[in-house]
């Protein structure tokens, strides 16, 4: 009898603090080989594509597969272009346990990847500066996991549609009490002592040879071979870390370019994100380096946080058990 958790129900009892602590001993576990992911699996049908992402961390007792959609067509249906579907298993029984919606699990977990690399990539001094180009719904998720990783004096805003700005500014001063202004002028976001990178722009979004020394760089955006948020010159002078090498080197155009150009080797990339959460590879060394943390999402966070979510209803009530 699985439980069924809507939307509603998710928001009620996932916070930005646990999300971090769970997917940080997921990223452990990945490091430790205690957690099991295999390849995205992808169908291509007529109307869309479907995305298939399981996973299994041993030490967590999480057991879990994300089905994700884009369909293109969905809108003149009056329907959304993207679903997203968690099952959650009991790993002793293999039965589905729980069916949750997995949109704002998956923006929250995102968010929190970024939160862990903040911890160990991102520099420790008092009132910092964060630059996010981008006002979409992953950035106030990426801004969410800042204020609870670091020490924010201000925030720096840049999207090149002026209005979802405007509302970005609004609905997040009230939504994290923070001081956030909006800026007509990318550039200003280099001063940033933290820049994070939410969009969904094909091409590069500033000139990596004006970054200041210190910055530290949450890469969200750009997940296909032949699209970058971050230029050659800013993969160059960073010390680049991703959640996973593999995916990076499949699908993320940030380092795969440079790397078909030949400005850079595999070596460049230094280490999965789990390693500096095990403590095999540091972090930061020191306050002059750029630091990249590239996410592409893994099925190992979706898991984590599941498993979190399902806990935290049952203590609570919440949801509704259905017979199948």
């Amino acid at each position: 009898m699985p439980l069924l958790l809507s939307k509603t129900d998710v928001q009620k009892v996932l916070n930005m603090k646990d999300c971090i602590e769970v997917v940080e001993k997921a990223f452990a576990e990945l490091s430790n080989g205690t957690a099991i992911l295999p390849l995205r699996n992808n169908i291509v049908s007529p109307e869309g594509l479907s995305l298939y992402m399981p996973a299994f961390l041993k030490e967590m007792g999480a057991l879990a597969c994300k089905v994700v959609t884009v369909f293109k067509n969905n809108p003149a249906k009056n329907l959304p272009t993207i679903f997203g579907k968690v099952l959650l298993q009991d790993p002793e029984t293999g039965d589905v346990i729980c069916i949750m919606d997995g949109g704002y699990l998956t923006a929250v977990r995102t968010g929190a990847a970024s939160g862990v690399a903040n911890k160990y990539l991102a520099r420790k001094d008092k009132n910092q500066i964060i630059g996010i180009y981008g006002t979409g719904v992953q950035a106030k998720m990426q801004l969410w996991a800042m204020k609870e990783t670091v020490n924010i004096s201000k925030v720096l805003v840049y999207d090149i549609n002026e209005d979802a700005a405007n509302r970005f500014v609004e609905e997040t001063k009230e939504m994290l009490g923070l001081n956030i202004e909006k800026t007509s002028n990318p550039d200003e976001l280099l001063e940033s002592d933290i820049i994070c990178t939410a969009t969904s722009s094909p091409t590069p979004l500033f000139d990596g040879n004006k970054l200041k020394p210190g910055t530290h760089i949450n890469n969200i955006g750009s997940h296909t071979p032949n699209a970058r948020e971050l230029d050659t010159a800013t993969v160059k002078r960073s010390k680049f870390v991703g959640d996973s090498k593999e995916a990076c080197l499949k699908e993320a155009g940030d380092i795969m370019i440079p790397l078909k150009e030949g400005s850079v080797t595999e070596d460049h990339f230094y280490a999965e994100l789990g390693d500096l959460v095990t403590g095999k590879k540091k972090g930061r060394t020191n306050e002059n380096e750029i630091t990249v943390f590239k996410s592409n999402g893994l099925a190992i966070q979706d898991a984590a946080t599941a498993k979190l979510i399902y806990d935290k209803a049952v203590a609570a009530g919440i949801g509704i058990n259905v017979e199948i």
